[in-house]
């Protein structure tokens, strides 16, 4: 019922009406609860937008006269909150090459860096930890980051990438 909002606004602005809105909900919930379990559903909100464009799209092709340019919306349509396969896959990337930056620092920084950007340790519970003061931490947490970003920097420069134009100087540029 959370994701209902979301697939109501996205029928109605393909222009359907409220009574096949409801039909195809209610016909999704219903096929939802037939289910003998759920726990192989990793993302509730696609699961369901799946259900409900997959029953329209056999409801719209049944009906005599249909707008090919509503099959061809909802087709196309994809829940905007659920990542691509594209974009999870380069996240996984992008934190594992995060990770490699990180475990080149050294010893004592990228223990205080992992504590603090990784696991969410605030300054005082690092620095207690570690028996160090609050502002050697934040100093060793500066010096973990800035080292990073660089290193980043410096990889997406000989890749040929400009991933931040404001950083570059470059505008329009990737």
């Amino acid at each position: 019922m959370p994701h209902e909002d979301r697939v109501r606004a996205r029928f109605k602005r393909a222009r359907l009406s409220p009574e096949d809105i409801d039909d195809v909900i209610q016909e999704a919930y219903c096929r939802i609860s037939m289910l003998k379990a759920v726990d192989h559903i990793d993302s509730p909100s696609a699961y369901f937008f799946s259900i409900a464009r997959n029953l329209l799209l056999r409801r719209l092709k049944r009906q005599r006269i249909v707008s090919f340019e509503a099959i061809a919306e909802i087709e196309a349509y994809r829940d905007d909150a659920t990542p691509t396969p594209e974009e999870q896959t380069g996240s996984h990337l992008a934190y594992e090459r995060m990770m490699t930056l990180i475990e080149a620092l050294p010893e004592r920084c990228r223990r205080i860096v992992e504590l603090r950007k990784i696991e969410g340790w605030s300054h005082r519970e690092i620095a207690d930890h570690l028996g160090m003061t609050e502002k050697a931490v934040e100093k060793q947490i500066w010096v973990g980051v800035r080292a990073v970003r660089e290193a980043w920097n410096t990889a997406e420069r000989r890749a040929g990438l400009r991933l931040d134009p404001v950083e570059t100087g470059v505008r329009g540029q990737r």
